[in-house]
């Protein structure tokens, strides 16, 4: 398989998309890894696995209509494999591995099939384990590479903290050619709405040179302020707590002009409607519950 990803936008061709077959039973407070995931823990509204395999075969639906060739993980009996962006990216022709959560390592060896169709010589791992990078916080923009982080002196005790200072090194070294940008995102374990817990959970690009945008998302506003410098003020869609709280900037782009939404979000569905962009929506509210949405449940291995 011969990869290719530059950007968000451009006409996808072949995906991972994760699946909830057998996604194992509601956890504990204690093993949850977000703060959106303890609130319905707590609250008794943790998603069921039925509707979120429903969501997920809604998203696949759409793959189908665009002909985009989707790979799904191998089945892990009573294992959350939902979020596919989470275990690797593709950056140009490589496929970089992340260094993710110890107890989530089992995700990447489902995709292993997957991985095998690769030039070997194209795949990469980190070379230590306190290099650590989430393919969410990782977004392409042509000659840029934008990395969310978090610059914070808890980092290692802040659990919803998943990419540092080294992992943004070590993807430069990979792409010295690349514009590579780092933002200092605002994480919480305590209140989901003050939790940027991925970089797509607060920006992403979409369409020709838009991008939906949580201002209050970035620790540093020189951050925020790079993105509107760079797109411009009037290009930008920005989204409020709430907002971002149901994982408004989470979306997809099959193209510059057909995206994947949820069928929830009126106001930016709405919006991109009238940039003239195609809205396939979905319902995967339930899927929301854990703190991602649909960039976080899909991961593109080529674009055009």
């Amino acid at each position: 398989m011969k990869l290719n990803v530059k950007n968000e936008t451009s006409r996808l061709r072949a995906v991972v998309l994760g699946t909830a077959v057998s996604n194992g039973a509601v956890p504990k407070v204690e093993e949850a890894y977000d703060p959106k995931s303890i609130e319905h823990i707590k609250a008794g509204t943790y998603p069921k696995e039925e509707d979120m395999v429903a969501e997920m075969t809604a998203v696949a639906n759409v793959f189908e209509k665009y002909d985009v060739k989707v790979f799904r993980p191998q089945i892990i009996e009573n294992y959350n494999q939902i979020f596919a962006r989470d275990i690797a990216l593709v950056i140009e022709d490589k496929f970089v591995k992340s260094n993710i959560l110890p107890d989530r390592e089992k995700e990447i060896q489902a995709i292993q099939y997957v991985i095998d169709e690769i030039a070997p010589d194209k795949v990469y791992k980190a070379p230590s384990d306190d290099i650590h990078f989430e393919g969410g916080d990782i977004m392409l923009h042509n000659d840029h590479i934008f990395i969310g982080t978090y610059k914070g002196e808890d980092y290692s005790d802040c659990i919803v903290a998943r990419t540092n200072m080294k992992g943004v090194s070590y993807i430069q070294s990979l792409f010295p050619n690349k514009i590579v940008k780092e933002f200092d995102l605002n994480k919480s374990m305590d209140d989901p709405r003050d939790n940027a817990l991925h970089l797509d959970c607060c920006f992403q690009p979409v369409g020709k040179n838009k991008a939906i945008i949580h201002k209050e998302g970035f620790r540093n506003l020189n951050d925020y302020q790079y993105l509107v410098d760079l797109f411009g003020n009037e290009n930008l869609f920005h989204i409020d707590k709430n907002e971002m709280y149901h994982m408004n900037s989470n979306i997809f782009s099959i193209s510059e002009d057909v995206v994947i939404s949820e069928k929830g979000f009126t106001r930016l569905n709405s919006w991109l409607r009238s940039l003239n962009i195609t809205v396939e929506e979905v319902p995967y509210s339930e899927i929301a519950k854990q703190e991602g949405l649909l960039r976080c449940s899909t991961m593109p291995l080529i674009r055009d």
